[in-house]
């Protein structure tokens, strides 16, 4: 049995780091996505290969994953198959093909889209009584436990359920989350994302920082996330003044993600959302320290472009930022930020336009 299968990336209009904190996140699917291409083997093996790494072709036995000493970009997609056997479901054997279209290292989630499209492949292909809770769960402990990176679920929520036309609301703490129309082109309006072009690694050690930080702040306040807290004012009880700022940032970013959904389900003019954005951004910079200097530059060029908000996004120290633009003026804020870039020396970015797109799906 064969098959093909896609996942999007993802960018997030508003909520970063608050996955892991219990709180709240609007991201959107991407059109962007990666493909699939899988088939069953009766031979116990598990092999993987990569568009974007010809002549690597990785050949393991499903048995022997837990052991396995690979690294790099398979850890992904045999991270996901040794979860599916470490739960006990029965994978006779395993053929992968992935072609990805997600710019990597961008902070749009090309790791959980690896992720998403073999686990519904594997789902499909062996008739798995397997929910979309337990794709997200099966692509978010594989980051974790496998490749080393201590994301939350956002990326893997988002990739699985997004819907084309709306932003997807999700708040961790409760588990659930719901469709929010996000129609731009209605308001003449376009999300521009710019690529900074400085590629960042979430398996080094400052996101972890960051989530070790927020679980200090949350132990300071006597509550198990920080997402507890609804009062800034509390935050200040924190001794630290780091951690106080770490805190200060998720219960301000709970905030801004309200704030927004609150905006877009009265059907008020996505401009007004703009400031908000922006604000996050300072959040993210001063507070939570994870902004760069292609990052601030990219911000600062898009709004002196006109732009009605931006801010980076994704787990910081690099990737992408998204700037809420007139459709007529988004080809001008983009060569502002281009220009903006060669005056500074940095790597020429790269940018399009996003548009909310469909989750993981089987394509044939």
């Amino acid at each position: 049995m064969s098959g093909e299968w896609v996942a999007p990336g993802r960018v997030n209009i508003i909520g970063e780091h608050t996955d892991y904190n219990g709180g709240y996140a609007l991201p959107i699917a991407l059109p962007h996505v990666v493909t699939c291409r899988a088939a069953t083997t009766s031979d116990g093996l598990v092999r993987v290969s990569s568009r974007q790494h010809p002549g690597e072709r990785i050949e393991l036995p499903v048995a022997g994953l837990a052991e396995a000493q690979v690294s790099g970009w398979a850890r992904y997609p045999l991270g996901v198959v040794h979860e599916y056997v470490r739960r006990g479901h029965r994978i006779t054997g395993l053929t992968v093909e992935l072609d990805g279209a997600v710019p990597v290292g961008a902070g749009l989630s090309s790791s959980a889209a690896v992720e998403c499209s073999v686990a519904v492949a594997i789902r499909d292909l062996f008739d798995l009584p397997v929910t979309a809770a337990d794709l997200i769960d099966i692509g978010r402990t594989a980051e974790n436990s496998y490749v080393g990176a201590a994301t939350g679920t956002l990326d893997q929520s988002a990739s699985v359920l997004c819907t084309a036309g709306h932003a997807l609301f999700l708040d961790f703490g409760a588990g659930e989350h719901a469709q929010v129309p996000f129609d731009l082109t209605a308001s003449g309006l376009e999300l521009l994302v710019v690529d900074t072009n400085t590629p960042h690694q979430l398996v080094d050690g400052d996101y972890g920082e960051r989530r070790r930080e927020c679980e200090a702040a949350a132990a300071a306040l006597g509550v198990p996330e920080l997402s507890a807290i609804t009062d800034p004012a509390d935050v200040a009880r924190i001794g630290d003044p780091v951690l106080r700022r770490r805190a200060r940032h998720i219960v301000s970013e709970n905030a801004r993600v309200l704030a927004v959904v609150s905006m877009l389900r009265e059907g008020r003019d996505p401009r007004a959302i703009g400031p908000i954005l922006t604000a996050g951004h300072a959040s993210l910079r001063d507070d939570f320290a994870i902004s760069t200097r292609q990052l601030d530059s990219a911000v600062a060029a898009a709004l002196a472009a006109g732009a009605h908000g931006a801010r980076m996004v994704g787990g910081g120290f690099g990737g992408s930022v998204i700037a809420l633009t007139d459709a007529d003026r988004t080809g001008h804020i983009e060569s502002g930020i281009t220009r903006m870039f060669h005056t500074e020396g940095f790597s020429p970015p790269r940018a399009f336009v996003a548009v909310p797109s469909e989750g993981a799906h089987r394509v044939s």
